[in-house]
């Protein structure tokens, strides 16, 4: 892991809505043009929501809502050959209804990776890297003021190169908290986990953990500027290459 302070661009575009809306939230960050005619299409009596709930609705990573969020990052000046790496993150997200009190919000992370070559011997590599499933247990009620939610995370090797992942299985922890207010145009707030790798394969063993913090401002419309950069630090790494900091932002609607 090499130590640098790079940009990420986010290009992060409403992808499908494969089921209903059951209750208000979202996911980080999305479009839901999908979902607006899904709910149109409904056979409800309730009003449909207007397009800046919508687009604050899609910036909730554990609201109950079923969707299929994707987002891409672009990290420049990566690894040792100063190569350009991008990482597009393909994320369902599918609510469960314990009872009237709690939710489980399942998020599965499928990353599909363009890595540069890491040395002048080395081509570089396309292809599935490992995957993520985070299970987050909140309030059913969590709608606005604070909302938050904690569970597990798990790594699952499911790299199609040994480039692109490590064939050690991962558990550990995970949180995210948010502010919604009705009536204000922000939404932020911060998502974290930590991931210790298990079993004894040839691998490396791993202690990764993730910050990403989100800033969203709402336009009128639906439109919306966003920042949620993923911070990335290795704790086995030495102390100068443990920390990886992308800055950037981008656009929705």
């Amino acid at each position: 892991m090499t130590k640098r302070l790079g940009f990420m661009t986010d290009v992060e575009r409403g992808a499908s809505v494969l089921g209903r809306r059951r209750g208000s939230g979202g996911v980080l960050p999305i479009a839901l043009a999908l979902a607006a005619l899904g709910l149109a299409l409904a056979p409800t009596a309730q009003a449909a929501p207007s397009s800046e709930e919508l687009a604050k609705l899609a910036q909730n990573p554990i609201a109950n809502l079923i969707s299929v969020p994707f987002q891409n990052n672009t990290n420049f000046n990566f690894g040792p050959e100063g190569g350009t790496q991008n990482i597009l993150n393909i994320q369902p997200v599918i609510p469960v209804t314990l009872n009237k009190d709690w939710n489980l919000i399942t998020r599965t992370i499928f990353p599909l990776i363009w890595q540069p070559e890491t040395s002048p011997l080395q081509d570089g590599t396309f292809g599935l890297g490992d995957t993520q499933f985070s299970a987050f247990l909140s309030p059913s009620d969590a709608s606005s003021g604070w909302v938050w939610g904690v569970g597990a995370i798990a790594q699952l090797p499911t790299h199609t190169d040994s480039d692109l992942g490590n064939e050690n299985w991962g558990l550990g922890p995970t949180a995210v908290v948010l502010r919604l207010e009705k009536g204000s145009p922000w939404v932020y707030g911060m998502l974290i986990n930590n991931i210790w790798s298990l079993g004894n394969s040839d691998d490396p063993s791993y202690n990764n953990g993730l910050i990403q913090p989100f800033l969203n401002y709402n336009f009128k419309g639906g439109t919306y500027l966003t920042s949620a950069p993923i911070m990335t630090v290795n704790w086995d790494a030495e102390s100068d290459y443990q920390w990886t900091i992308p800055v950037g932002g981008g656009i929705g609607h």
